[in-house]
């Protein structure tokens, strides 16, 4: 474990956008890291391609490179950075009513502290038949483990739909998914009656871990990878630390 412990350092503060953009060098240099990435979008362009015609966007693009993938999809960010599109909020979107054919996210959805306001945002741009698709940490046995002993970020799966604000990347709950998509399903259903959740994957127990993400080392040979992703399928429900979520407007 003593790659995990080794960090890697920084000299920007987290919530500073020469950090996000240390995060693409991060992730592009990792082979290890870049092929989850990789698998990641792969994910969410699979669950977008039966979505009406139209725009798709990306928001908290940061650090990614699914642009590189999809040239067609308008990546976004709330930072003022060189590699979006576009700057803006998820909590107020500059798209017209019925515009937007998906919405993707890869570890956004728990960093917006309004996400009423996003979700009400994403019911109002998105087409019939629109999807949000997103990837966000889950709430497993094992995950619970490793958010709440591990990780810098908040995991409390207690709270309400909101956290304390800090920051754009420093604030968060972890749980937030699973806190307003599974613990609180009937109150989404209830406000957001557009919108229904089609299902709730978990996956990637172990090799985001080993492979140190953004802010550790990585802990094994990137040719592991298959093996610990073979691992990975036997147990997703128990040791899944992420998940990909599916959410369609009626």
């Amino acid at each position: 474990m003593q790659a995990f412990k080794t960090k890697i350092e920084s000299k920007y503060d987290l919530d500073d956008p020469r950090r996000t953009l240390e995060h693409k060098e991060i992730i592009l240099s990792k082979p290890f890291l870049k092929g989850i990435y990789e698998e990641w979008y792969a994910q969410l362009l699979h669950e977008t391609s039966d979505c009406p015609d139209g725009i798709k966007i990306e928001i908290g693009s940061g650090g990614g490179f699914l642009k590189d993938i999809e040239p067609k999809v308008i990546t976004s960010d709330i930072l003022e950075l060189p590699v979006v599109d576009q700057v803006f909020s998820a909590e107020e979107m500059p798209f017209s009513d019925n515009e937007v054919s998906a919405i993707m996210m890869v570890n956004v959805f728990h960093h917006i502290p309004e996400v009423r306001k996003f979700l009400r945002e994403a019911q109002r741009v998105l087409k019939s038949g629109g999807k949000i698709v997103m990837i966000e940490p889950a709430n497993s046995m094992w995950s619970r483990f490793i958010y709440k002993n591990l990780h810098h970020e908040m995991f409390d799966e207690q709270r309400d739909w909101t956290f304390p604000t800090s920051g754009p990347l420093s604030g968060s709950n972890q749980a937030l998914p699973y806190i307003v998509f599974e613990r609180d399903r009937e109150i989404f259903e209830r406000e957001f009656n557009d919108l229904k959740v089609e299902y709730i994957k978990l996956h990637t127990g172990l090799r985001y871990l080993f492979s140190g993400g953004v802010s550790r080392m990585q802990m094994i040979p990137s040719f592991a990878g298959g093996f610990i992703k073979s691992v990975e399928n036997l147990f997703p429900t128990a040791i899944g630390m992420f998940q990909t979520i599916v959410v369609k407007k009626n």
